[in-house]
């Protein structure tokens, strides 16, 4: 089984799919994060069923993230 932390260090520098507990999806580059699992995502959209929405710079509470997982 992968650690969070050990995931996100993996993930540093690439983009991301993010699923949020309100069912919206982010996508973008993560840049950086803490222990708290609190990340930053650059380069981010905001995708629904409905739209796609740039949002530029994010910083996301860890605790709001359903999965993760690379993007390619």
């Amino acid at each position: 089984m992968t650690m969070p932390l050990k995931m996100l260090e993996s993930f540093m520098d690439k983009r991301i799919s993010l699923l949020l507990k309100d069912n919206r999806i982010l996508e973008g580059k993560l840049v950086g994060y803490d222990d708290y699992m609190n990340m930053v995502l650059e380069d981010t959209e905001e995708r629904t069923e409905e739209m796609t929405r740039k949002l530029g710079t994010v910083i996301l509470r860890g605790n709001n993230v359903v999965r993760m997982s690379l993007i390619g």
